[in-house]
């Protein structure tokens, strides 16, 4: 068994593999770049290892720095994680020739994967279905138009060494092909250094559907069934899950045959992954699913399929590495349950899903044990910063239920209930995935989110709601006093009704009044989360996985009535009936100040709290307008 392992990688999967390293009594190396010298990757690890400044590329993509720390710590083997060098075969290839165990699959497997027409025309010499569509040699712009118009249209060209999204372009007409290929082939040469093409049939109602498998060294593969990745936000995967909705048992095993049947082609050793796309415009067929690629790496989503199979793949990973034969049979593995998994990102939603850098002021994934049983996987924590130089995932959220019903609602309550700030995330996003009509009922495809993208972005408007909880929050002093000094009843006369109205103002600048009356009711609770700033009149109310700040602006009215400053305004236009104290005098919390009568009933105006009468402007039978300032009270020391 592999005794001490270098981790190529960053972040939650370096904190992943970590963890069971750790289980299995394995040490465990950290490399670092200048950005990440603080990160918890490098504090979970048992030793670490700098590599470099803050950009992957000088650093996390430089192999011979990752296998020179492994030669100074004396690291056994080398585990790449994904991204980054996990699916370089020359990086496998360097780390194998340096007498290191590589935990993965051979570099000539990688080889055969890696550009997509190769690997296309590999299934189908092992009869793999594949999407129809055109993978020849020939590039002039011609003869792909030719074919083109041959498979007909909507049809995807796709870079063949492209990946996450990149060098894909779909063309829905004849006229608009030359230029949608010379824009594709433009990006494929600035990203991949290949600006090769391949021609698929563009499937209107795609369902992205892929098979973990497995292989060891002694020519054992399962396959751990399906996940689906429906998901997708511009090609980048959203929320997963396992097993896919709709799924029958003989399309299950047409599907996950197939894929042991891409291993074998590829003779693979390891943990990998066959994608397919299926058209699922009248249900999942195994007539209508077909191969599109392989991963030849642990994926970002492998938590759902551990969590319906109970199986640990990074632990699968090390053992198979080290020699060992596959923990399980196929015939043992089955599937418990319904497990799904929400990428939280630190971005901007409403701003086009910009990245949202900078360090937290509140990181809370799951408060109070929000929801029970969860599983978070994450790289990031209360001391972290998220920066510009690598992917904003923030963590990994998974739940796993009896049902898929249970686990959508039980997910969608989990990233309803993260408290992270000031740094925006994609929660309350996830949230209204999950929650969608379309989702709850399984009608699910690659265009999901574009098509619903107005809801998903805005929710329902809880400003106001939220704005309520901020002024219980911030005008505490205030509510604490009409309570203890009980002070609400005897504020009016002639049996009105007693009123006291504080605002806020939140980060946009606009205000929102709220009823402090309601919040001196002991009954009364909060509805959201609040968390103070270091200033007390200011607050974050997080709800619905959203964030929003607020601040206390002023109060008026006959119970408190003052802000902060102890600034006692007119609630309305009146006239003033008496006035009880002087300049300079003392007051104490719940004294009255001054007698105001409007619409025939007089308002008791109280001292906020404990002070001094530093100004006086009122003066018995004076009219006085809204908001006229009457009296301010400076606070004792």
């Amino acid at each position: 068994m592999i005794t001490s392992l270098l981790i190529a990688n960053r972040g939650e999967i370096a904190c992943r593999i970590i963890r069971t390293a750790r289980k299995l009594g394995i040490r465990t190396v950290a490399v670092y770049s200048d950005a990440d010298a603080n990160a918890l990757h490098v504090r979970s690890a048992d030793e670490a290892v700098h590599i470099g400044a803050s950009p992957a590329r000088e650093s996390y993509l430089i192999g011979e720095r990752i296998i020179a720390a492994a030669k100074q710590t004396g690291a056994q083997a080398v585990h790449p994680g994904y991204g980054f060098l996990s699916e370089n075969a020359e990086f496998a290839e360097a780390v194998q020739a340096a007498g290191l165990i590589w935990v993965g699959p051979n570099p000539d497997s990688i080889r055969a994967m890696g550009l997509k027409d190769a690997a296309k025309k590999l299934m189908q010499d092992a009869r793999v279905p594949v999407t129809p569509g055109y993978l020849g040699e020939d590039q002039s712009p011609e003869r792909l138009q030719s074919e083109a118009d041959c498979i007909g249209y909507p049809v995807l060209i796709k870079a063949v060494a492209g990946g996450g999204g990149k060098g894909m372009r779909r063309v829905d007409a004849a006229a608009d092909f030359a230029d949608a290929l010379a824009s594709c082939q433009r990006e494929a040469a600035s990203s991949f250094g290949n600006d090769q093409v391949l021609l698929e049939k563009y499937i209107l109602a795609p369902r992205h559907i892929e098979v973990q498998v497995f292989g060891d060294t002694h020519g054992n593969i399962v396959h751990l069934f399906e996940r689906d990745c429906s998901l997708q936000r511009r090609h980048q995967k959203v929320i997963e899950e396992a097993p896919a909705p709709g799924m029958d048992p003989q399309t299950r095993a047409a599907v996950c045959d197939a894929a042991v049947k891409a291993a074998r082609a590829v003779n693979y050793v390891g943990a990998g992954t066959i994608e397919f796309i299926a058209d699922a415009s009248a249900g999942l067929r195994a007539d209508r699913i077909w191969f599109m690629e392989m991963n030849t790496r642990l994926q970002v989503e492998h938590p759902v399929t551990e969590a319906i199979t109970g199986v640990d793949l990074v632990e699968w990973q090390l053992r198979v590495a080290s020699g060992e034969p596959l923990p399980k049979r196929q015939d043992q593995l089955s599937i418990h349950g319904w497990a799904m998994e929400a990428r939280l990102y630190a971005e901007d939603p409403a701003k086009g899903f910009l990245p949202s850098t900078g360090a937290f002021s509140v990181f809370d994934l799951n408060p109070d044990n929000w929801v029970d049983n969860v599983r978070i996987d994450t790289g990031v924590d209360r001391t972290s910063v998220v920066t510009p130089f690598y992917d904003p995932m923030i963590a990994k959220l998974i739940v796993h239920r009896n049902t898929r019903e249970e686990a959508a609602a039980d997910l969608a309550i989990l990233c309803g209930g993260v408290m992270i700030a000031p740094t925006r995330t994609n929660a309350g996003f996830l949230m209204r995935c999950l929650e969608h009509p379309e989702f709850v009922s399984a009608q699910i495809d690659t265009g999901f989110i574009a098509r619903n993208e107005a809801a998903l972005l805005t929710g329902p408007d809880i400003r106001a709601d939220m704005a309520r909880d901020a002024g219980a929050s911030v005008f505490g002093d205030v509510v604490s006093q009409m309570r203890d000094a009980r002070t609400i009843a005897p504020a009016f006369r002639l049996n009105a009704a007693p009123r006291a109205t504080g605002y806020v103002m939140d980060e946009h600048g606009q205000s929102y009044a709220v009823d402090l009356l309601r919040y001196a009711d002991k009954s009364w609770r909060y509805f959201y989360n609040s968390v103070f700033s270091a200033d007390p009149r200011q607050t974050t109310i997080f709800a619905d996985g959203e964030a929003a700040w607020f601040r206390a602006w002023r109060t008026e009215g006959g119970a408190g009535g003052a802000a902060g400053d102890g600034a006692i305004l007119a609630p309305m236009p009146g006239r003033i009936v008496s006035v009880e104290v002087a300049e300079g005098q003392t007051v104490i919390a719940g004294q009255k100040l001054l007698v105001l009568e409007a619409m025939k009933m007089e308002q008791a105006l109280l001292a906020p709290f404990d002070g001094v009468v530093e100004t006086l402007t009122a003066t018995p039978g004076a009219q006085v307008q809204v908001d006229a300032l009457l009296v301010k009270v400076a606070k004792a020391e």
